[in-house]
C-alpha cells in the first residue's frame, strides 16, 4: 500500500525565473544561494568571459589545498625570479617584490588576494610548480575536479590572454568551493589592507580591491577583475546570519557600476528570496512502520544536508509530503532507501529527497513468535 502523509502546506512560489528582474547592467551574471545551489538570477551566465583577476581565486585555491594537506607552509619562502619581478614594473597591479627577495607564502597570498599583485601570482606559481605553465596545469586539473566545465586557465594572474577564459557560472562554482573548503584561509579575502615591507624602499600599504568590503553590509569576499577587452568584473558574496549568497557578473562599463550593481544584485537576492534548512546529514526525520521486524518502527534519515530556497513575493501553493510503501518489510539494511520527501508546487514536483534507513532491522523469528503466542493462549501469562 502506498502511504502519503501530507506534512506541510505553504503559500509560496518557487518559480525563480519569474522574480522581478533586477535589470543588472552587465554583460553576464549569475546569483546563487550558497546552501541550496539554487540559481536566483541569471543573465547569459554561460557566455565566455575573460576572468581577469578573478583567476586569482583559483591561484589561491591551489595554495590553500597544499596548505590544508600540509604540503606547504605559510612560513615557506620562495625566491623571486626576474620573470615575476618584471610584472611589478609593467604597470599591472603589483605587490612590488624585487628580484632575489625571499618572500613567505603568507605574504605572497596577501599580495595576491588583497593587493591583486600579478607579480606575487607568478612568484607563488613558480615556487609551487617550478613554472607558471606547470601551475596552470594544476589550476585546470582543479577546475575540472570541482565542475568548472567551461574554463581554461593559461596563467596564474588573469593577465590578458585570449585562451584564459571562463564563465560567470564557473566563477560562482569556484567561489563556492573556495568558501566551503578553506574556511580558515578564506578570511584573507575579507582583509582590507596589506602592508609590504619592500626591499629598497618605504613599506607600501595597499587596500583590498573589492569595493564592497568597505560598505559594512556583510560582504566578505571574493575578487575583482578588469581587462580592457572584458571591462570590469566582480565575484562577490554576502552573508547575513546563517545565509550566504554568491554573485558573479562581468562586463560592467565602469568601476562605479561594478560596485553599485553587484551590491544591488546581492541585496535583491536577500529581499526576494529565503532559504530554509529541510534536514541535516544523518538527522532522523521520521520513524516508519515496519512489518515482521524485531521493532515496530525504523528511523529514516538523509545522507546529506538539504536546503530549499523560496521566493518571498510570488504566492503559490507548496506541499511537502512523505511517500513510502508501508509498512516496510524486514529485514532492512542500514543505508537502504526506504522513503522520499517530495516537495511540490501545484502539480509540479520541484524536489524529491531520498530517505534512508538509519539502522539495520532484523526480521523476527516467525516460528518463535508463533510458539510464544500459542503458549500465552494455552497457559496464560506465567
Amino acid at each position: 500500500m502506498n502511504k502519503i502523509l501530507i506534512l506541510i502546506f505553504l503559500y509560496l512560489n518557487l518559480s525563480f525565473n519569474l522574480f522581478a528582474n533586477p535589470n543588472l547592467q552587465a554583460r553576464t551574471g549569475i546569483l546563487i544561494d550558497y546552501h541550496s545551489d539554487e540559481v536566483l538570477y541569471e543573465l547569459d551566465p554561460d557566455s565566455q568571459i575573460y576572468p581577469a583577476s578573478m583567476t586569482k581565486i583559483m591561484t589561491a585555491i591551489i595554495a590553500f589545498d597544499l596548505l590544508k594537506k600540509n604540503k606547504l607552509s605559510l612560513d615557506d619562502k620562495f625566491t623571486i625570479s626576474e620573470n615575476a619581478w618584471r610584472l611589478s614594473q609593467a604597470g599591472y597591479s603589483s605587490m612590488f617584490i624585487m628580484i632575489n627577495d625571499q618572500v613567505s607564502v603568507e605574504n605572497l597570498l596577501k599580495g595576491i588576494i588583497i593587493a591583486s599583485g600579478n607579480d606575487a601570482c607568478v612568484a607563488l606559481a613558480e615556487g609551487i610548480a617550478g613554472s607558471e605553465s606547470n601551475f596552470a596545469d594544476m589550476m585546470n586539473e582543479k577546475a575540472g575536479e570541482i565542475g568548472m566545465t567551461s574554463t581554461n586557465f593559461t596563467n596564474s594572474s588573469g593577465i590578458n590572454d585570449p585562451d584564459n577564459v571562463s564563465t560567470a557560472r564557473d566563477i560562482a562554482t569556484m567561489s563556492k568551493y573556495l568558501i566551503e573548503n578553506y574556511p580558515i584561509f578564506y578570511g584573507l579575502f575579507a582583509e582590507k589592507t596589506f602592508t609590504w615591507d619592500r626591499t629598497g624602499g618605504e613599506p607600501i600599504k595597499q587596500g583590498n580591491r573589492n569595493p564592497l568590503l568597505y560598505k559594512n553590509v556583510g560582504v566578505d569576499g571574493v575578487k575583482t577583475g578588469y581587462l580592457a577587452v572584458e571591462k570590469y568584473s566582480l565575484a562577490s558574496t554576502m552573508k547575513k546570519k546563517d545565509r550566504r549568497i554568491i554573485a558573479v557578473a562581468s562586463g560592467f562599463n565602469t568601476k562605479n557600476l561594478r560596485s553599485s550593481e553587484s551590491l544591488k544584485l546581492l541585496n535583491w537576492g536577500f529581499r526576494n528570496t529565503n532559504t530554509f534548512e529541510i534536514s541535516k546529514k544523518e538527522q532522523t526525520l521520521f520513524e516508519l512502520d515496519t512489518w515482521l521486524g524485531i521493532k515496530n518502527k525504523i528511523q529514516a534519515t538523509t545522507k546529506e544536508d538539504y536546503y530549499l530556497t523560496i521566493n518571498k513575493k510570488n504566492i503559490g501553493h507548496l506541499s511537502v509530503s512523505l511517500n513510502y510503501d508501508g509498512p516496510i518489510s524486514a529485514p532492512v539494511t542500514k543505508g537502504t532507501q526506504v522513503a522520499n520527501i517530495v516537495i511540490s508546487m501545484k502539480d509540479e514536483v520541484l524536489k524529491t529527497l531520498p530517505l534512508y534507513a538509519a539502522e539495520d532491522l532484523k526480521k523476527v523469528n516467525f516460528f518463535k513468535s508463533l510458539l510464544t503466542s500459542l503458549n500465552f493462549l494455552i497457559w496464560g501469562d506465567a
